[in-house]
């Protein structure tokens, strides 16, 4: 597996795609820490772009990439290598330059800021983390649902929804519940809806780092809550670590099934 893994990675760093992800987030950490000193607002602004494009470059990129690799992926099948230990390698050389692209071109320009002599250090590596998890979140969506449609338009069309339904369908369905129920105590629904959506997650942990869940209402005092703790903290890492570990075992379960 490590072999398959060190060529899809080495493959993947050399796609210009990478440069160009990488160079994205370098012009616009650059862009943000030249127009305000304070790197808090800085992360704050980082967390809505990496919110949002993350999850799309990670399922979009993680689809196109299966697709693309499906014959390279056939030839190794017929080696005498198991299922899993290709998939395995094919999807965390992926996975791995996905985030490597991301938090070097966040990093470098902060490094240069002098973020990491700074106070908000703890909230800017958290911000890293969750960038990476959301990374291996959705290109794991992304390679579940390639494996499991061989149509290429069914499959992107699949992907593109998936990151709709994350990113902005969930929410409003959220919010339409507190609303239709807001005569009821809801912070048991609102905790357990939170935990159905990676994305969620990853910004609440960060909104809580920065201690501003006041500014979100009834939301963010029961997060603040429930959630404001280090109990809290440690169940939304625990939370997001089965996002990635359960859609890996999905995945590796369904190549294993796949009859190619």
């Amino acid at each position: 597996m490590f072999k398959i893994f060190k060529y899809s990675f080495f493959d993947m760093i050399r796609n210009r795609w990478m440069f160009i992800y990488m160079g994205f987030f370098l012009l616009v950490t650059t862009v943000l820490l030249m127009l305000s000193n304070d790197v808090t607002k800085v992360i704050i602004s980082l967390t809505n772009i990496i919110q949002v494009l993350t999850p799309l470059i990670g399922i979009l990129f993680g689809t196109m990439y299966y697709y693309s690799s499906r014959e390279f992926i056939e030839l190794l099948l017929t080696q005498p290598l198991s299922r899993k230990s290709v998939f395995a390698g094919v999807y965390l050389g992926l996975a791995m330059s996905l985030s490597l692209s991301l938090v070097l071109g966040v990093t470098i320009p902060m490094l240069f800021f002098g973020v990491f002599t700074s106070s908000a250090l703890s909230t800017f590596l958290t911000l890293l983390a969750m960038s990476v998890v959301l990374s291996i979140v959705f290109s794991l969506l992304a390679f579940l649902i390639a494996i499991r449609y061989e149509d290429k338009t069914k499959g992107f069309g699949v992907a593109i929804f998936t990151w709709l339904f994350f990113g902005i369908i969930y929410d409003g369905i959220f919010l339409m519940l507190l609303l239709v129920f807001k005569e009821y105590p809801l912070e048991k629904l609102t905790i357990t809806l939170t935990f159905f959506n990676p994305i969620d997650l990853a910004r609440i942990l960060i909104i809580l780092k920065l201690e501003i869940s006041a500014m979100m209402g009834y939301t963010g005092a029961v997060l603040q809550k429930f959630l404001g703790s280090l109990n809290g903290t440690i169940l939304i890492t625990v939370m997001l670590t089965l996002w990635t570990v359960i859609p890996f075992a999905l995945m590796l379960r369904k190549a294993n099934k796949k009859d190619f």
